[in-house]
């Protein structure tokens, strides 16, 4: 599958996987005698792995890690499955911000539904506005 293919699969551009791959993130592509890569089935799943990994928020750094780690074989499941903790812990906290950020945003949504209706904002005064 050529880089444009692959791009268009997993909606990233082609430098986001020259980068991957430049990075460390994707194990070397095979090429084309042409010089041209081309992805594998092995490939796909890594890069889809990777992109998901990425969208998770996962650094670059620990995306390099576990890639490393996988190719030292089946010894390193415990370091792999640590990495993958500690960015389902990250994920947790942000969306525990997400959440607050969120009930607070329905709060005001509720409040200026109700001026809208009203032609007044009032609030409790022990509370600041905005």
């Amino acid at each position: 599958m050529t880089i444009k293919e692959v791009s268009e699969k997993f909606g990233i551009t082609q430098d986001t996987l020259r980068y991957y791959e430049k990075a460390g993130i994707l194990p070397r592509i095979a090429r084309t005698p042409g010089g041209a890569r081309d992805y594998r089935p092995e490939d796909l799943n890594w890069v889809e792995h990777m992109v998901c990994l990425r969208r998770a928020g996962m650094p670059v750094e620990s995306l390099v890690e576990y890639l490393r780690l996988t190719q030292l074989g089946d010894g390193t499941f415990p370091e792999r499955l640590a990495l993958l903790r500690e960015q389902r812990e990250n994920l947790l906290r942000q969306q525990e911000k997400l959440n607050e950020a969120m009930d607070r945003l329905d709060y005001k949504i509720s409040r200026y539904q109700e001026a809208v209706k009203t032609g007044s904002l009032s609030w409790d005064h022990t509370e600041a506005e905005p």
